[in-house]
């Protein structure tokens, strides 16, 4: 286990722990970091062995380690002590970075697996092969013990497995006749939660191929994929968060604020999503390198209308100046509604509710032109603008289009 301490030793500095023991693996001083009257923000990351800390909207650690035996991460935990309680709030759990894609693969007919690292509860894949596509997950780059195996199109594409640790006799074993195919890009999606290894076909709402849980489940830090036995691979890998993130609010006296309730306007709906997962019906709205969804967010007490992301898994949000990624969010279905220009405050009376500030303000949902994309974001009537979330920032425009109903 790695443990960091943010504030400790009387709120002086601050340290890594390796498996609870002494001497600490890293320690800096950090006299008054932490305060009981008000909230601090900070990231952790970690992968291939390195964990760095830092301040929120700060871009370089003041806290790191290598470890050249790095444990594989599934979970973590909060706590305070020592004459402290702690007020907490999990605002959105990074998954294999900001950009979510893995890129393009190509195995060999070689049973030599190709290993990224992976944070979160789930893989979605494409692959294309004839035969013997391996996906591995592990606590380790490379292939270790323990370990799960997952066997699509095996056995000259006639059945799937799910093996542990590279033993026989499968802890899972189905018939999958022609699952694959060498000239078609075939999707699945695999998710592990407390040992549960669930493959689905298509995306993570596709129906079940194989489950099994482990009563003693791993912490799993990486994939690996492979062919092998005459069949060579295309993959392409994305990581999503699954199931939707936890927010942590330990010893809080207020609770985050309820659901919304769906939009009604005929078949109209705000469908939960989360990490990239765009539901059947959803409405497009926007155009980058790829398609945007009509989405929606909680950000600090506002829910604001935003663009949906699938290549990033996050639904991006304009607030206080900057874009932010949520990981889970709302996608607008089952409607066809139009865009009208406008301008300024003026709102036509068929417009779309997308939202509201957190003073409780109606917002809308606008998209814009800029530098080359259609973004979507929302519009704000006592402002006169329609705030896109872009390149990081929160980007205003007095003329925009609004979307209404038909």
């Amino acid at each position: 286990m790695y443990e960091i301490f943010i504030g400790g030793w009387s709120n002086s500095k601050s340290v890594i722990r390796k498996n609870r023991t002494k001497p600490e693996v890293a320690e800096v001083e950090t006299p008054g970091i932490l305060n009981g009257d008000e909230h601090r923000g900070f990231w952790i990351r970690w992968g291939d062995g390195a964990i760095s800390v830092g301040k929120e909207g700060e871009p370089s650690a003041f806290l790191t380690y290598s470890d050249p035996e790095s444990v594989g991460i599934g979970y973590f935990g909060l706590c305070t002590g020592w004459g402290a309680t702690g007020e907490w709030l999990i605002e959105a759990i990074c998954v294999g970075g900001h950009d979510r894609r893995h890129g393009s693969l190509s195995t060999r007919n070689q049973l030599v697996y190709q290993f990224r690292n992976v944070r979160g509860g789930s893989i979605l894949l494409d692959v294309k092969a004839k035969s013997n596509a391996h996906v591995a997950l592990t606590n380790k780059k490379g292939e270790s013990s323990p370990m799960y195996e997952i066997m699509l199109g095996g056995w000259e594409n006639t059945a799937s497995v799910i093996r542990h640790d590279r033993k026989q006799p499968d802890k899972v074993r189905v018939n999958t006749p022609n699952l694959l195919n060498e000239n078609e890009t075939k999707k699945f999606a695999i998710t592990w939660l407390d040992g549960l290894i669930t493959v689905r076909a298509g995306n993570l709402n596709g129906p079940v191929l194989m489950e099994w849980r482990d009563p003693k489940p791993i912490g799993v830090s990486y994939v690996g994929v492979r062919t092998g036995w005459g069949a060579t691979g295309k993959w392409q890998l994305r990581v999503a968060q699954y199931p939707p993130s936890p927010k942590a609010n330990t010893t809080s006296p207020s609770a985050p604020p309820p659901p919304v309730q769906g939009l009604e306007m005929g078949e109209v709906c705000w469908c939960d999503a989360t990490g990239g997962m765009v539901p059947p019906a959803a409405v497009e709205g926007g155009k980058d390198e790829e398609t945007l969804y009509v989405g929606r967010a909680y950000h600090e007490g506002a829910l604001l209308p935003g663009k949906v992301k699938p290549g990033h898994s996050v639904c991006y949000v304009a607030w206080g100046g900057g874009e932010h990624g949520k990981t889970d969010y709302q996608v607008l279905c089952g409607c066809n509604p139009a865009w009208v220009p406008t301008s300024g405050n003026n709102i036509p009376a068929n417009a779309i509710p997308g939202g509201e500030t957190e003073d409780g303000e109606a917002l809308y949902v606008g998209r814009v032109n800029h530098e080359g994309t259609v973004t979507i974001g929302k519009v704000q009537p006592s402002h006169s603008v329609c705030y896109i979330p872009f390149g990081g920032a929160e980007v205003a425009f007095p003329e925009y289009e609004i979307m209404v109903s038909q």
